[in-house]
């Protein structure tokens, strides 16, 4: 048996050109850790958490990361190992601008209602 989930669910996902899979890691009343693996060209649309914090670890690869805090829209392409933090109520995205899959974590505190 092997205690690392991040692991075991990284075996499992094999996006397609275009295409996200998702596995959740952790789901607890006051957290959730989600994994995401984005296919080549694939794109997680911007999007908020009013009453969360989000961290992204990148785990594989590079990713693109979208910040938008109300003042304009900013793009950083993230190497594994990254972290990158959004504030409640800031709009974030992600996308795969590379030819190979990449992965990342997206950890939700507390967990959205």
């Amino acid at each position: 048996m092997t205690l690392d989930r991040l692991e075991n669910a990284l075996a499992e996902l094999n996006p397609d050109d275009g295409d996200i899979e998702t596995a959740e890691l952790v789901v607890r009343e006051d957290v959730l850790v989600k994994l995401f693996a984005l296919g080549p060209g694939a794109e997680l649309d911007t999007h908020e958490h009013a009453d969360s914090t989000n961290v992204f670890h990148i785990v594989s690869g590079t990713v693109t990361v979208i910040q938008d805090d109300g003042d304009g829209e900013t793009e950083a392409a993230i190497d594994a190992p990254g972290v990158i933090l959004h504030d409640r109520g800031v709009a974030h995205g992600a996308r795969n601008e590379t030819d190979e899959v990449v992965a990342f974590t997206a950890s939700l505190c507390p967990l959205p209602s």
